[in-house]
């Protein structure tokens, strides 16, 4: 697949970019080597490839997931500048 002028101009005009005419050249000449290296891996066999999510091995590196007791209500409302029995009450957001 190979991108026009044209083809560029309006992806320009879409970005909100204002290219000059060496500009437009020289990015039609560099989408379409890009698009040529798009070409190139097709043109590859992954069938024996095995599928992948990430290139290197991940772990979970989050803390067990452990119920542990909390701080009690009127602790945790101590310094909020105002409540509502163990809530903190907060400005009306919605009309």
């Amino acid at each position: 697949m190979r991108l026009s002028r044209e083809e560029v101009e309006h992806v320009a005009l879409l970005s909100r970019l204002k290219l000059t005419d060496d500009e437009v050249a020289r990015f039609t000449g560099q989408l379409n080597s890009i698009l040529g290296y798009f070409d190139e891996l097709k043109a590859v066999d992954t069938s024996a490839v095995e599928g992948t999510t990430h290139v290197v091995p991940m772990v979970n590196v989050l803390r067990e997931d452990i119920v542990r007791p909390s701080l009690p209500p009127e602790q945790v409302t101590a310094n909020a500048p105002e409540r509502v029995d163990d809530f903190f009450k907060v400005p009306r957001v919605v009309e």
